[in-house]
């Protein structure tokens, strides 16, 4: 695990230009962070080459985009896509023509989840499998690359995959009970994750969100060396999560979301960049802060530490915050004031029940009961105080957040010299209060 390194200057002007080329290791869905990437490199002139997962027809096989699919996913990232599937995990496959993992859940019921296993030879033969045809296709998305990048172009690679729950209905009620129960229905995060069907999350998350970047890292070996050779430079970047340094009674704390499991996976994958960098490759996983998004809908409370973001954008630009705070309070209930949600929010966040359990050389914490029904029912209540709940104050502040992170990634990739960064609440104030991010409060 390396140490908490929070970027506190914003980096370098970057020399990215146009010809230069960001290839998006991962598809694009919806609104969230990669969608920073994008408009980024497009401001500066850069060619994005965009990948697809792929689809999974009706018997399983995976296959490469239709026409129509294709057409549809380029139009929403507005640029080409390589139609090579690269679908990471291995819940699909059937090694040894057994039933797959995720067939295989189709008969477990979920309030029997501490009687569910699977072997580890069984597992290690499905994983052995997914990777291979993984890095089969990573090794052809290498070669159509060899053919896309221009001789002397800079080279930018970013990773954007992440997740990795196994695709069975079967941990749907049991994920809400870890991530949104109270009561009689809250599962403890530990117990599950020692569980059987816990460490199949744990390595399937491991597969996706991780092992994927040493899978591009190593598949592009030669790629590298032929983009260096003729003058250019290459980089990596991945998505990381390591908890968030935040504006609180006006000093910049860390702190967590909890219980996130899938914390184990983001540590290792600060630890392949920090391989990758001793072998002398510019690989580096950004921490951004946390974003509301439809994939962190199962996440209830993960939102809560975004609030204070309008502190430190205001301390930052002063009155030119307006406008952006303007937006937010327009999105709440009469009689209801910005002022007043973000008391509650502090209120929480400075809360001895959460803030007495983040330690940061401990990260990721297990739940406890009493902070999870905190958490929720804060949550809920400051939701509650919006006109809709499809038009959130978070909503407008994630993509505050996922503008300039892609921003900072960007030009941050040029010139980084360490495996793992933290792009907290300050950076992003300092941001928007310089020339290079003024627009991002538009």
């Amino acid at each position: 695990m390396s140490d908490y390194r929070p970027l506190t200057a914003l980096p370098p002007v970057p020399g990215y230009t146009t010809g230069d080329v960001l290839v998006l290791f991962g598809e694009l869905f919806g609104r969230g962070y990669a969608n920073g990437l994008v408009e980024e490199a497009k401001r500066l002139g850069m060619t994005v080459i965009g990948t697809t997962v792929g689809r999974r027809d009706s018997d399983g096989t995976l296959r490469p985009l239709t026409a129509e699919e294709l057409a549809e996913a380029e139009a929403l990232l507005g640029a080409s896509i390589i139609n090579i599937p690269l679908e990471a995990g291995f819940d699909m496959e059937t090694p040894d023509g057994q039933p797959s993992i995720a067939e295989q859940l189709k008969k477990a019921k979920p309030d029997e989840w501490q009687q569910v296993s699977f072997s580890a030879e069984f597992i290690a033969k499905a994983q052995t499998a997914g990777q291979a045809r993984f890095t089969a296709n990573v090794a052809q998305l290498a070669t159509e690359l060899e053919r896309r990048i221009p001789a002397g172009a800079n080279l930018l690679f970013a990773h954007t995959m992440a997740g990795g729950i196994p695709r069975a209905r079967f941990f749907m009620p049991l994920l809400n009970r870890v991530f949104k129960g109270t009561g009689d229905k809250y599962l403890p995060s530990e117990p599950f994750w020692q569980s059987g069907v816990g460490q199949l999350c744990d390595a399937s998350f491991n597969e996706v969100t991780a092992d994927t970047f040493r899978y591009l890292l190593d598949g592009t070996a030669s790629l590298r060396q032929r983009v260096t050779a003729g003058g250019g430079k290459v980089a990596y970047t991945a998505y990381g999560y390591h908890g968030t340094g935040i504006l609180l009674n006006g000093e910049y704390h860390w702190q967590s979301y909890t219980p996130y499991l899938q914390g184990f996976a983001k540590m290792r994958l600060e630890d392949i960049a920090a391989e990758a960098r001793q072998q002398g490759v510019n690989a580096t996983v950004f921490n951004c802060p946390e974003i509301q998004t439809n994939s962190s809908a199962l996440f209830l409370g993960v939102e809560l530490s975004l609030y204070p973001l309008l502190h430190s954008v205001r301390n930052a630009v002063g009155a030119d915050a307006a406008p952006l705070e303007q937006r937010c309070a327009e999105l709440l209930q009469d009689g209801t004031t910005l002022a007043g949600l973000l008391a509650e929010a502090d209120a929480y966040l400075t809360n001895p029940l959460i803030n007495d359990s983040l330690e940061f050389s401990g990260w990721p914490q297990h739940s406890t009961k009493e902070q999870m029904e905190l958490m929720l029912a804060t949550s809920n209540r400051l939701m509650a105080l919006h006109r809709d709940q499809k038009q959130l104050v978070c909503a407008e502040l994630s993509r505050l957040v996922f503008r300039a992170t892609g921003r900072l990634i960007v030009q941050g990739s040029w010139s980084s010299q360490k495996a793992a960064v933290w792009l907290n609440h300050d950076l992003i104030a300092q941001l928007v209060a310089d020339q290079r991010g003024a627009d991002l409060l538009d």
